[in-house]
């Protein structure tokens, strides 16, 4: 049923968004490096890999310079329109193809570059490959503004990940996999437009009581960030 969701939805928001689609690309070939999609490798369903599409808000060197596949905050590598594109997260709305090829859903757990995949626990990693990567989740809401996270650890970036990030998503998308349906499905993107209009609010933490708690290094980031 998912399935059929995510290509009816994906299929009228791609029709819906085209006209901001191609204005959005008039601007990123009139300014910075002229790009206008980005490509990366992640890792779908059952391990295999696939080019996860975007519209390229980074400088073309990226990949080399600076902390590689993670974006920090004020990431200097990140171009003026980028920036726009990020917060709002049009930079993502491209990956509408890739739900309708089949390599992603529009609900699911975050798609992994290979790289930041071996920051899961291994247990998690074993649930989040049984299921196609959303282009949104419970893992993309409640870290909707990781950049801020790294920046507010106090740790280098790969601890940060290690430590924090990686086995809180880990817990996240076990909670996702044993709660998947349609109602959920739903709900979570309904939730991810509130929470982009209202970028503030933990409306999730009221519709899923039962989501795993914070842990509490994550908790005091949390709220130093808001």
């Amino acid at each position: 049923m998912t399935r059929i969701l995510d290509i009816l939805l994906s299929a009228i928001a791609l029709i819906v968004f085209l006209p901001f689609g191609l204005l959005i690309a008039l601007l990123l070939r009139l300014t910075g490096e002229g790009e206008i999609f980005y490509t990366q490798e992640r890792i779908g369903k059952g391990g295999r890999k696939f080019g996860l599409l975007k519209f390229a808000t980074m400088l073309k060197c990226s990949l080399s310079t600076g902390t590689g596949d993670v974006t920090i905050k004020n990431d200097p590598r990140v171009l003026p329109l980028g920036h726009i594109l990020r917060k709002t997260k049009l930079n993502e709305v491209p990956q509408l193809v890739n739900i309708l090829t089949g390599n992603m859903s529009i609900v699911g757990p975050r798609p992994q570059t290979p790289k930041n995949f071996n920051y899961f626990p291994p247990e998690g990693k074993d649930i989040i490959l049984l299921m196609r990567p959303g282009l949104t989740g419970i893992g993309s809401i409640v870290f909707r503004d990781e950049e801020t996270i790294v920046a507010c650890s106090g740790k280098p970036l790969e601890q940060c990940y290690a430590e924090i990030i990686g086995p809180y998503k880990a817990e996240l998308e076990a909670w996702y996999y044993k709660k998947r349906n349609v109602i959920t499905y739903l709900l979570l993107i309904f939730v991810t437009a509130w929470v982009i209009v209202f970028p503030r609010s933990e409306i999730y933490r009221q519709i899923w009581l039962s989501l795993p708690p914070l842990p509490a290094t994550f908790g005091s980031m949390h709220s130093i960030k808001k």
